[in-house]
């Protein structure tokens, strides 16, 4: 009984844990500001072996615009074949994260795209919401050379039949 007690009490405390979010850092923007400059870490879902640290601006208690962000997405672990076949390959990819950004109807939203002619995934930040007459946004990609999805060019030439 004391055993399953203490599973219980491990199971909870492990969600508790988990629920708390993925804040990796927190860098206060100074003594008379209510704005910090806020780092998650993001796990894509459909390819596990990458990780996206994104920047921005949380401005509690303030009606400030936080359009500003920063992304950078690096492999952190195998990127298989099956990982890729998961994946929507088109032009426009698909949507990987979204976050609220304000009480103004903003969100920040991570679209993962992939590079066929590069074999590189591109996840491209954007704010939802025109800020100065521009849509904030920021890019980084991940080349798949060196994991096992990379096709070898030299392999490929000539495979296909006429």
């Amino acid at each position: 009984m004391i055993t399953r007690l203490k599973t219980a009490m491990a199971a909870t405390l492990v969600l508790f844990v988990t629920g708390c979010g993925d804040d990796v850092g927190k860098v206060s923007l100074g003594l008379f500001t209510t704005k910090d400059v806020i780092i998650d870490a993001k796990q894509d879902p459909k390819i596990p072996g990458v990780t996206c640290h994104i920047s921005r601006i949380e401005a509690n208690l303030d009606f400030a615009d936080p359009s500003d962000m920063g992304i950078s997405c690096r492999q952190t672990g195998p990127i298989t074949p099956a990982d890729m076949a998961k994946i929507d390959m088109g032009k426009h990819g698909e949507v990987v994260f979204t976050e609220s950004l304000s009480i103004l109807f903003k969100s920040l939203k991570v679209r993962r795209i992939y590079d066929a002619q590069n074999q590189t995934l591109l996840y491209l930040s954007y704010s939802t919401k025109e800020t100065n007459g521009s849509h904030k946004h920021a890019l980084s990609t991940v080349p798949l050379y060196g994991s096992q999805a990379w096709v070898d060019p030299a392999l490929t030439v000539g495979t296909k039949s006429n």
